[in-house]
């Protein structure tokens, strides 16, 4: 494919949550109760409005969503269309044959009204968070002269492996009648091909289709090369889909990219987000763990004006799902509306339609 071709892809819209909460006034979201429930009805009321994922960002030692696999697991059990996945769960603090265990699960759950599971699982090596070596006080510490970056990436593989149904450990023959490996129950059918890798650079989009996954990538990455972050972000998913081809993977992968999407329909809208147009609506470039990074500019204003903006977001039209950030500390009606007035006024304008 040319460098410069944007391919034509059905496009999704889903939501993503970073499930804050506080014990504020100002906050309609002021405990985990809160932020857990919530973001159950958030999902319920956006597949009513045919929105297409609820995606959840993955913190821990603050307040914020942290362990995914329940609220998943409710979320299947109270839907039956939406996809529902992470953005991303962090593999420096998870065991990854539990992690695989509570993973299919929650997929066979979310499987109740027939066919496969819809868990989208993003993961990663995670990026910058309130604790100081947070995972090692989990137990999970890199061996000498390896780092946590290279460890998350272990504990993928061997999640991935567990998953497809790989045996893990042998069996005790007083028990089974042999030491055959055995692998981890349950199985859940297709969600192997469900695991998204959040990519932060080039470098590691290319890794991820070398490793069979899907991309995901956010509203930042940590590098920059002096153009707009659309067009270095649409470098990095044509990169990835050239290294996935060069690998010879059959299916075709997915992708995609968050944004901040905030149509100003109402008076609320305007007095919430109003002043942040013109100081957020450009691209910032700053340092983040050591390097330059270059930070997507917000979309906030005119429904119009910013459906026109994301239909000439090169790196939107190329991803097959936009994640949409919402801003979860509003409550269950205003982030719904948010995504009523997204669904009217942007889908529209990236190919999108309701998936009813």
């Amino acid at each position: 494919m040319p460098q410069d071709a944007v391919p034509v892809v059905k496009q999704r819209i889903g939501f993503l949550s970073f499930g804050h909460w506080h014990p504020s006034p100002q906050s309609s979201t002021r405990s985990g109760r809160d932020a857990l429930v919530q973001s159950i009805e958030l999902a319920v009321a956006a597949e009513e409005l045919g929105i297409d994922g609820a995606f959840f960002r993955v913190h821990h030692f603050a307040r914020q969503l942290a362990s995914p696999f329940p609220l998943l697991a409710a979320i299947g059990a109270r839907t039956s269309r939406i996809e529902i996945g992470t953005g991303v769960i962090d593999m420096r603090y998870e065991n990854p044959l539990y992690m695989a265990e509570d993973a299919a699960a929650a997929d066979l759950i979310s499987a109740h009204a027939g066919g496969e599971g819809r868990l989208q699982l993003g993961v990663s090596r995670g990026s910058p968070e309130p604790a100081q070596n947070g995972s090692h006080a989990f137990g999970f510490v890199p061996p000498e002269g390896e780092t946590d970056a290279d460890l998350a990436r272990q504990k993928t593989e061997v999640f991935r492996a567990a998953i497809t149904g790989a045996g893990v450990v042998a069996g005790n023959p007083q028990m089974t009648g042999s030491t055959a490996a055995l692998p981890i129950q349950p199985q859940s059918p297709g969600l192997a091909d469900r695991i998204w890798w959040g990519s932060g650079t080039r470098a590691t989009a290319e890794w991820t289709a070398e490793q069979g996954m899907n991309l995901m990538s956010s509203t930042l990455l940590t590098e920059d090369t002096g153009v707009p972050f659309d067009e270095l972000q649409y470098e990095q998913i044509q990169l990835y889909r050239d290294a996935w081809e060069a690998a010879g993977w059959e299916r075709t992968p997915r992708v995609s990219v968050s944004r901040s999407v905030i149509p100003l329909v109402t008076d609320e809208d305007r007095e919430y987000f109003g002043p942040r147009v013109g100081s957020d609506t450009k691209d910032q470039v700053g340092f983040l763990d050591g390097g330059l990074a270059r930070f997507g500019k917000s979309y906030i204003g005119e429904p119009d004006e910013i459906a026109e903006e994301l239909a000439n977001d090169k790196a939107v039209a190329a991803a097959d799902t936009l994640l949409v950030t919402v801003p979860n500390q509003l409550g269950v009606d205003y982030n719904a509306r948010l995504l009523a007035s997204i669904a009217e006024h942007v889908g529209p304008a990236i190919g999108w339609t309701p998936n009813r």
